[in-house]
């Protein structure tokens, strides 16, 4: 699954891609230095497994994945194509979430494409292009869902009538998600304000000490959209992302953090995507396999192999707290805490499992 970093141009999104992914994305103080989308993938820190590692000692660690998407500045008028929009809408089409990255911070010697800081306003700017664009596309799709929808034909029916709710909200100036439609029900649309969304405000160093008042601000304005909002200085976590573990955390205790505003991020992602984690785990290898919340067994199964999905026998469950508690598998057999389940079993949070099944001839 891929989340799209998205904002003004030279509010931060590249210098947090890079803090992100420590990859290398190009970032100046200069607009549409991004043009084709950066893409990279960041492990979700996740103590359990860590200390599944130290349980069982395994040879080799994997933490969950996440991919990200740096998607060029959108200016006012992208719906429209200004600044190559179109083109730059077509990317945040293509993926899962959104990260709406607001400037926070007032650098005078990075030039603001709007003429100074409003944060309100600058997202206000993004949200309003995307709405447009999606009105755009919803008008393209009515014509032809009421020519179906005269088949009398049910399900065509059901398109014609919910594109039409779709586009009374958007003209009404309120996002897809506003709705609360059945995702099935709108997911086929590739609607840009259909998407999870999540807030992000990039602060100056010196108001590091401030956060609160910028979270409150943020909070505010992600409260229309019912949205989670984190807020973080992406200079500092650029910074940050260079140093060594150790080093890392002694930063943080210094300014006063338990965790660095990416792993925030990366974990608020995580849920935007309505994502939980079941863990394999032994002497080779301790793995964190992200799913869908909901997601049964043999379809779990199937994230590690096709095989293991296709031939499904059972899976042998136990509770992270339970090892964690423990700290054997013997321990954990002998108070009777493991059990096996069957194909319409749907996977919790914390399950540590072994899949059996039955191979291919």
């Amino acid at each position: 699954m891929e989340i799209g970093i998205v904002g003004l141009p030279n509010v931060g999104k590249s210098t947090l891609f890079n803090a992100l992914t420590s990859g290398h994305a190009a970032s100046s103080n200069y607009p549409f230095t991004t043009i084709d989308p950066n893409v990279g993938v960041v492990m979700v820190p996740d103590p359990r497994l860590e200390r599944l590692n130290q349980i069982f000692k395994s040879a080799k660690v994997v933490p969950a994945p996440i991919r990200f998407v740096d998607i060029a500045g959108l200016v006012q008028g992208a719906s429209q194509g200004q600044g190559l929009g179109n083109q730059f809408l077509s990317h945040i089409r293509e993926v899962d979430a959104i990260v709406h990255l607001v400037r926070m911070f007032k650098t005078p010697d990075v030039v603001h494409t709007m003429g100074g800081v409003d944060p309100k306003r600058d997202a206000g700017v993004i949200n309003t292009e995307l709405a447009l664009a999606d009105l755009q596309s919803v008008e393209k799709q009515l014509d032809k869902a009421q020519s179906q929808a005269k088949s009398g034909e049910k399900t065509a029916v059901e398109r014609y009538e919910t594109l039409k709710k779709i586009h009374k909200a958007l003209a009404d100036g309120r996002s897809v998600r506003s709705l609360k439609l059945p995702r099935e029900a709108t997911k086929s649309f590739m609607l840009l304000t259909d998407k999870p969304i999540l807030y992000l405000g990039n602060i100056d160093e010196e108001d590091m000490t401030k956060r609160e008042q910028a979270e409150a601000v943020l909070k505010e304005i992600a409260k229309e959209d019912e949205a989670q909002s984190v807020v973080l200085c992406g200079k500092v976590e650029a910074e940050v992302a260079e140093l060594s573990l150790e080093d890392r955390g002694q930063f943080l205790k210094e300014m006063g953090l338990e965790k660095s505003g990416l792993e925030r991020l990366i974990e608020a992602a995580y849920q935007l995507l309505n994502l939980i984690t079941f863990f394999t785990a032994g002497p080779k290898e301790s793995h964190a396999w992200p799913i869908v919340k909901g997601t049964v067994a043999p379809q779990a199964a199937g994230k590690i192999h096709s095989d293991i999905e296709q031939g499904f026998i059972r899976a042998d469950i136990y509770r992270y707290e339970d090892i964690d508690k423990l700290n054997t598998e013997a321990a954990v057999r002998e108070k009777g805490l493991l059990r096996s389940e069957g194909k319409t079993y749907a996977m919790a949070d914390g399950d540590v499992v072994y899949f059996h099944f039955q191979k291919p001839r």
